[in-house]
């Protein structure tokens, strides 16, 4: 019996879901959990707009985890996976206002207003340890 595209693509990308979900972040995956969630989120909330590509496998996922080992983080983490949940992308990317779509990227939001925008051009050419200093640095501005 052969595997549908949909279904080896879904097989493929589980493990860069699970590098996201294993540290505690919530995947988002309909416009309507994207809508209830951020909405709704009070305190501060990390989204990670999660990728296949080699800079989110490389760089943007582990720069997250490593952020997390920080003493101030996120009340709530979320991600979307660009690519994969298009329209919770898409509605996710509705709070990214003025920021064009971006993929990967990471957003943290304090109150459901954007506060930090990381896009991809600033994942790219940064290490993950660069990475997570910018982001620790917006934790301690905005999460204590």
């Amino acid at each position: 019996m052969s595997m549908s595209f949909e279904q080896y693509m879904r097989d493929m990308v589980q493990p860069m879901r699970d590098e996201l979900t294993s540290i505690g972040c919530i995947e988002l995956r309909t416009p309507e959990e994207v809508e209830e969630k951020l909405a709704t989120a009070k305190g501060t909330a990390l989204v990670v707009v999660n990728s296949v590509c080699g800079c989110a496998a490389g760089l943007c996922r582990p720069g997250v985890r490593k952020s997390l080992e920080h003493d101030a983080v996120p009340d709530h983490l979320f991600t979307v996976f660009a690519g994969q949940d298009k329209e919770a992308t898409a509605k996710a990317r509705e709070y990214f206002a003025p920021y064009p779509p971006s993929s990967p990227s990471i957003a943290l939001m304090k109150d459901g207003e954007l506060v930090h925008f990381i896009e991809r051009h600033n994942v790219e050419n940064r290490s993950a340890e660069e990475i997570a200093a910018d982001l620790t640095a917006a934790y301690d501005k905005f999460c204590r």
